[in-house]
């Protein structure tokens, strides 16, 4: 392997043990470690890449698959999801035993209690990781906001409508 590969490797093992509370707690580093630190992609291949991963069936964190694919091929298509797939499988594997070992003791609800907000913070944080790259103007200002709206206050609405209905809006509005 090559030092990109090794790179790659190092990044989304990082990403995986990080990201407690799902995908969208690491978005802000992994948009730093792969557009500002390693160049691999810029602002709109990142937001692009996170869009397809929100509208592609399965795990939205199939991305890190598309991010290795376009640094280093096949290899690092391969490199990136057992780099960010194992290690998050063998500590919730191990964790998971533990919490069962642990189901009686009182300080399992104070840690349950406790990663809440922390989790809440860290998804918080990746939705401003990606406005950031995607609210670039006043048109996806209000782009955005009728999609808060349509989510915040409308009944049962498939987010994937919202994601095509925004992508058609945007190409017409931001030719």
């Amino acid at each position: 392997m090559h030092s990109t590969s090794w790179n790659l490797c190092g990044v989304f093992s990082l990403l995986s043990i990080l990201a407690v509370g799902g995908g969208t707690a690491i978005l802000p580093e992994m948009h730093k470690l792969t557009v500002d630190e390693h160049a691999w992609l810029t602002d709109d291949q990142f937001r692009d890449i996170y869009s397809l991963g929100q509208i592609a069936p399965g795990p939205n964190m199939l991305m890190v698959v598309v991010i290795g694919y376009h640094v280093d091929g096949y290899l690092g298509a391969a490199i990136a999801f057992f780099s960010f797939f194992l290690p998050a499988c063998l500590l919730t594997f191990v964790t998971a035993r533990v919490w069962d070992y642990f189901r009686a003791s009182p300080w399992r609800l104070s840690v349950q209690r406790g990663l809440a907000p922390m989790v809440i913070g860290l998804m918080t944080g990746g939705v401003i990781s990606i406005a950031r790259t995607a609210i670039i103007n006043p048109t996806t200002v209000v782009l955005a906001a009728l999609v808060f709206c349509a989510l915040y206050f409308g009944k049962k609405i498939n987010p994937a409508l919202l994601i095509l209905a925004g992508g058609i809006l945007g190409l017409f509005c931001l030719r």
